[in-house]
């Protein structure tokens, strides 16, 4: 009994240690990137605020990277994906991701790292209602009632905030819909088609699409600016390459993070950095956080706590259903074996 319990703590250890480790690599990373780039953008600190061009350099060096392992290393194989299915399912991800992350990273010129993380808090509710939309999920009295909790708590955050800017809540509300949508549109183009891509394969196809539809609003708002400010600006090689290897290995981080564990791990892990985040902020940057800030975001905070609660329930549901289905199967087969036998034992005595 002592051995078995033994044997069965060390099994439970070794499932938790790597699961923690990837979800603390995740947090860091994902830290990291958040803070260096609101340093780059932010007018006070290193004041570089082209927040396209600085999206571009990201999947610039992602596709260059992902490129080299694919073709020229041979890494990884590329996926076999038809012209077809790259322009009707790749494409458009790539798209919406070009959309969230340049919006994402616009916001940070205007709001606080602390506020924009509060904000972000919208994403399951997001996520929900457009899965609605696109009848990929369906309607819960309880659930929307949970939305709806989590949105009046970001409402209140976003009421107690100290340097309230519209224009930059409308950039940060966009990022969440439409990062949303691409969650949902991988879900119901890519997974519902059976293809999986790997951290690297995903970064090999999306990244390039991303860069093309960034370079359309960069070519009418920013290369104008940027030419006249050619000769005051010198392109640092160490910041730019160091935030887009960040960059890079998030990319990486993310799709371990969930190929390890789960998109839910990661849900829970996303409210641990959040948290981190608006700390650091406050303490380091010496963001203003009022106690109406806190309050707007506790109450979107258990909702978004009561809403991965559901889901972990859920899951635990559909894995359990899983494991006694087949087991009744097994049951059913041996059921019917017994009865042949007793049939040929009848059918041998008669003889």
């Amino acid at each position: 009994m002592g051995k078995g319990g033994a044997a069965l703590s060390d099994g439970v250890v070794k499932k938790i240690i790597p699961s923690y480790t990837y979800v603390a690599i995740w947090i860091f990373l994902s830290f990291t990137v958040i803070v260096y780039n609101k340093y780059i953008l932010d007018k006070k600190l290193y004041n570089w605020p082209f927040p396209i061009s600085l999206t571009m350099i990201h999947m610039a060096f992602c596709s260059s990277l992902a490129f080299a392992a694919v073709r020229l290393f041979k890494i990884v194989e590329p996926a076999s994906l038809s012209r077809r299915v790259y322009l009707t399912s790749v494409v458009p991800i790539g798209a919406l991701y070009s959309l969230s992350l340049w919006l994402s990273n616009s916001a940070y010129i205007y709001l606080s790292v602390s506020f924009i993380q509060m904000l972000k808090a919208l994403m399951p509710v997001a996520v929900y209602s457009i899965g609605i939309l696109l009848k990929k999920d369906s309607y819960k009295s309880n659930t929307m009632s949970n939305m709806l909790a989590i949105s009046v708590g970001v409402a209140i955050a976003a009421y107690g905030e100290a340097k309230y800017d519209s224009w930059g809540v409308f950039l940060q509300l966009g990022a969440v819909v439409f990062e949303a949508t691409r969650l949902v549109m991988i879900q119901i183009l890519l997974t519902s088609k059976g293809i999986n891509l790997n951290p690297i394969t995903s970064l090999y196809y999306v990244a390039p699409s991303c860069f093309a539809f960034l370079a359309i609003p960069w070519l009418f708002v920013e290369y104008p600016v940027l030419k006249q400010q050619t000769s005051a600006f010198q392109f640092d090689f160490v910041i730019f390459g160091t935030n887009s290897l960040c960059a890079f290995a998030l990319n990486l981080a993310v799709f371990l993070l969930v190929g390890k564990t789960s998109a839910l791990t990661m849900n829970v892990a996303g409210v641990v950095k959040d948290w981190l985040l608006i700390a650091f902020s406050w303490s380091v940057i010496k963001d203003t956080v009022t106690p109406m800030n806190l309050f707007g975001y506790g109450l979107a905070f258990l909702g978004v706590g009561y809403y991965n609660h559901c889901k972990l329930q859920a899951l635990k549901a559909k894995e359990a259903q899983k494991k006694v289905q087949p087991t009744d199967e097994e049951s059913g087969k041996l059921l019917e074996e017994r009865e042949g036998d007793g049939m040929g034992k009848k059918g041998d005595s008669q003889a």
